[in-house]
Parts: C-alpha cells; structure tokens; sequence
C-alpha cells in the first residue's frame, strides 16, 4: 500500500477536472481526524473525503456521506466561518511531495476578497490537515503540534507554515536526468529498490521495486552488484516511467489475490503478473474501494486475534505432545528385545552357574549368532527370563496405547489447523462465531455463565460457474458439514484440496454432466480456499458426493474418501462470480 507522490499525483489531475472553481457548500468533521467538504461544481455534486489519520491518512472524492456530531469541533467551526461558499481556484502538489494544496477565495466579513489554503500533509504518523492565510500564516489545524511534541515544526495558531525538511536530500524526479540518476544510484551501498526510494521524493518502495522489475533486476539486490549496462537499462527504465508521469498517463489499479485487495497504485504493476489486476478510470475509486475492504479485513483479523492466539496454544500444544508421544513409541519398539532375551534364558538358562551377572547363547532369531544378556545375580534364571517377559508386556501395552494416543493427537492436530484456515477465510463477525461455538464444544474455550449460543448469520459462500452451475464453499467446518451432508445430493460433485486443511466445495449438479470448465472452477476454488492459497499449483481431489463419508465420532467438516479423481490447478478464483455470502 503506497500512498506515494505518484499518486497524489493522479489525484491532483482528477481534482483539478472536478472539482476545481467548485463552490464548497458543506464543511463536517464526521471524525476527529477527518474532514468531508460538499462542493458543486459545473459537472454537479462532489463530496471530498480528507483523512489525517496517522495509520490511514488519505483524499478521495466519493458518493458517501457521512454522519456528522451534533456539535461541529473547533476546526470545522474555523473552516465554515472563513470559506464556507468559497470557489476552489487551484490544487497542485509542491514538486512530487506527499502533499496538496487547495487555494481557496471567499468574501470576508467587509464582502472584501480573500485568500486561504487547505493543505493536507499526507505523511503517515505526521499527517495533517492546515488551514493557512495567503501569506503563509497558520489559522488552525486539526492537528496541533507544539514545540513539545516536534522540535523540527510547531504547527500551531500564528506560526508561519512551511513544508517539513525531512526530504531535503531528495530529488524531485521528474526533474533528474538519466546521468544524476546513475550518480546517485551508483553511490549507494544499498539494495536497489531503496537505493531509488531514499533518493527521490514521492516514490514508495513498491514503485521502486516496479521499476527495478521493469528494467529486469532484482530491487533486493544491491546496486553494486550490477554492472554499468545494468544500471544505465535501469536509469532509461526510470526516466520513461517519470516521463509518463509527468505527462499525466496515469493506469489507476487495485491488486488483488483472489478477493482480498494486496496493493494499489496509479499504475500498472508488472511485477504482479501472477495476480488479478483490477482496473479503474478514477483513482478516488481505487481508494474508495481500497480502504474499504482493507478495513474489513483488517478489523475482522483485530477480532479474531483471541481466537487465533488459543488456536496456536491448542496447536503447539499438541504437537509437542505429539513428539513426546512418538519418542515414547520409538523406546516402545525395543520390546522384542526383551521378549527374545526371556526365551533365551528359559533355553539356555539351566546350565547357568548361581550368581551369574551374563549369559552368553546362540540367537536362534538372528542367525544363531552370539548375544550377551545381562542378568541380576540375586535372582534365578527364571525369574530373570520373568522380568524380561514383564518388561516386554509393559512396553507392548504402552506401544499399543501410544499408538492410540498418537492418532487421537494427530487427529486433534488436523482439527485445530482445519479452524486456523476457517479464520484465514472469516469475512465477519457472524464467520467467528461459528468458530467460537466449535472452540467451545471441543473444549479449548471454557463455555461462558449463561450458557446461551451466540446466533450466526454466517452463510457459506455461493459462487456462480461460468455455465451457470452453483457453487458453494464451507467457511467453517459447521458449515463444511452442512454443505457435504445437508445440501448436496448423491450425484453432486465434491471437491477438496489434497492432504491439507481447506474448505470443502459442492457443486450442484442438477443429475446433469458438468462441462470440464465447471471442474476446473470448483477445483480453483477449493484450492484458494484452503491452507496451499499461496502456492503456485495444488492437487485437488473430487469425487460425487455419494461417496464422500462421515467416521464415526469424527469431528465436524472431517469426512473419509476412498476413491477419487484428481486435477491441478492454480489457486486463482478471478472470474468465477460470487452471488452473495
């Protein structure tokens, strides 16, 4: 996520064919940190959303309005007394700076014509939204800094604005030429990538790495590790990308893997070739879009953050159990030895003098060959032969309860990770409960005072095939098992990602034969929607649902298959519609 120059930059030229000359007709501070301005303009209505929140500072225009307090903070109630009515009559960005500028005109107490500026500083934990006088004055802000917070900028009443010195080693690139690009570059002892970032101003980390990707070299390399061509490809590589820039060829774009939005830019990534490239006409869209559904999974991972740390404990603790277990096992198997070293004695042991500390005899089990056994001298051969016998005994029951245990474990080690991807998938607040409610019944979350279950209205996802075949997908393994044994039919068709934990899939038939393109859909998603999401290829197995069975006692969502086909695929789901969840 790269709020950079960049795309300031395409905001700037989006603005500016909006929302320029509009007249502000509303001024609401729906946050603390937050500004919404209702302007109309020649082409209409615009609501502009300004944010200095230090961990999602950001501009856009959008459709939405928001609830505003009853009572206007101090910083709205100066915005509305000075430029309430005003006419915007420039925005531009200084240099390629994280940084814009809103001249406004208004009419003063005396109907005299005046001049202010709202800037808004989009600089991470140093965001900000100012309210300047022509000359530079700062009327109010909604963020004060005093001298206390900031030795390098007070931003407060009075104070003379001025743009923060942090980046006065950087270049503005769209005015660096190819040679001052590989002056600076070429002195770096840095990776490539950051060798560009730290350079030059307004370019992120990600538009670094695209460069470095375009010109074919590795951004995490280190600059000196390419030769003069290499860096002479890479300095074209960045003056064509500033060209286009600087002539305004903006691509908005929201990168996504599989339906969680990963990045977005005001260009066309190349480097993400592997990921679905969602494009747009307007770059407030991509931000509107943007946030908002990376606030969803944003929030809905804060939520589940309890849930996740007792399903790591329970798993961690099951897997140390588990060695424990296999050691135990292990020591188990040198029963036999015991057992062979008993008969030996009863064989051979009448010939034993009394006191004896050894017993030398052929191994009729190995050979014939010679075995030592070592004996307790306080007791006659047969009762060393029985102390033998009842160690083989005890080590063969714990084998044989070991091995019990080590299944119970592994079972319960395959549950645990089967809820980890059920909260990789969860969307809402609804998909945890269900979880919750399993955590509770299998006892890894002690049942709470009112006993009382939370309602859910958590509903499996329902995808549409490209030939119009439904398609549904468990979050959860409660809803796994309604839709393997409750919804589907005996000649549906069933889909599930090999040997990992995943989302069991159906697709409703219709007693119809499916086309291979609906296998190849459900197949796809049976592979995002389980723990091999990330990986390149994934075998998939898929069978009718008639012969998909539930063991006895088994947990929800665990079923057993004995015959099946199988297909690979690439956990992409771009594409396949998704009708409602």
């Amino acid at each position: 996520m790269a709020f950079d120059g960049i795309v300031i930059s395409n905001l700037i030229q989006e603005l500016n064919q909006t929302i320029l000359n509009a007249k502000i007709s509303k001024i609401a501070q729906p946050e603390s940190d937050e500004l919404l301005l209702t302007l109309k303009g020649n082409g209409g209505q615009y609501r502009l959303l300004l944010s200095a929140d230090a961990s999602l500072p950001f501009v856009y225009l959008t459709e939405e309005n928001k609830q505003a307090p009853l009572t206007a903070p101090a910083f709205c109630m100066v915005l509305r007394k000075h430029i309430a009515n005003g006419r915007i009559t420039r925005i531009f960005q200084p240099g390629m700076e994280r940084i814009i500028h809103i001249e406004i005109e208004h009419l003063d107490e005396l109907g005299d014509l005046c001049r202010k500026s709202l800037i808004i500083e989009l600089m991470g934990k140093h965001s900000n939204i100012i309210f300047c006088r022509e000359d530079g004055t700062i009327i109010d802000s909604i963020k004060h800094v005093p001298c206390t917070m900031s030795s390098v900028r007070e931003v407060l009443p009075g104070k003379p604005y001025f743009i923060p010195a942090t980046q006065e080693e950087k270049r503005d690139p769209l005015q660096t030429s190819r040679e001052e690009f590989l002056s600076l570059i070429s002195q770096k002892p840095t990776t490539v990538a950051k060798a560009i970032y730290t350079s030059f101003v307004g370019v992120s980390p990600l538009i670094a790495s695209e460069i470095a990707f375009r010109a074919g070299l590795d951004g995490d390399m280190p600059a000196a590790s390419y030769d003069s061509d290499a860096l002479l490809h890479l300095a074209n590589h960045f003056c064509w990308f500033m060209e286009e820039i600087r002539q305004g060829h903006f691509s908005p774009v929201i990168i996504r893997s599989g339906r969680e939005p990963v990045e977005f830019s005001s260009v066309k990534l190349q480097m993400y070739g592997d990921y679905q490239t969602e494009c747009y006409e307007s770059v407030s869209r991509v931000l509107e879009v943007y946030y908002a559904e990376k606030n969803v999974y944003t929030r809905i991972r804060q939520k589940s953050a309890e849930l996740r740390k007792v399903v790591n404990t329970a798993l961690e603790r099951s897997r140390k159990k588990y060695q424990i277990q296999e050691k135990q096992l292990k020591d188990s198997e040198k029963k036999e030895k015991y057992r062979i070293y008993g008969e030996l004695i009863q064989t051979y042991g009448y010939g034993l003098e009394e006191g004896a500390s050894m017993l030398e005899a052929e191994n009729y089990y190995d050979n014939n060959r010679i075995i030592r056994i070592p004996l307790d001298p306080q007791l006659t051969p047969l009762e060393n032969a029985k102390k033998y016998f009842e160690r083989y005994g005890k080590l063969k029951r714990t084998g044989e309860a070991v091995s019990e245990w080590l299944k119970e474990t592994e079972t319960e080690m395959k549950h645990l990770e089967s809820i980890q991807n059920s909260l990789d998938i969860a969307l809402s607040a609804d998909d945890l409960v269900q979880i919750r409610e399993e955590l509770v019944e299998y006892g890894f979350i002690k049942k709470g005072r009112s006993g009382k279950k939370q309602r859910s209205k958590s509903r499996p996802f329902h995808y549409r095939s490209s030939d119009g075949y439904d398609i549904y997908v468990g979050k959860n393994n409660y809803q796994n098992e309604e839709i393997t044994f409750k919804l589907a039919s005996g000649n549906d068709w069933w889909f599930h990602a090999k040997g990992i934990p995943g989302s069991h899939v159906v697709v409703k038939a219709n007693n119809e034969e499916l086309p291979d393109r609906v296998f190849e859909e459900a197949g796809r998603l049976a592979g995002y929607y389980s723990k091999g999401r990330g990986s390149d290829k994934l075998e998939i197995d898929y069978l009718q649902k008639k012969n998909v069975k539930k063991p006895n006692k088994g947990a929800p969502g665990f079923v057993v298959y004995y015959t099946n086909y199988s297909l690979t695929i690439h956990p992409d789901i771009s594409g396949i519609e998704l009708l409602d969840e």
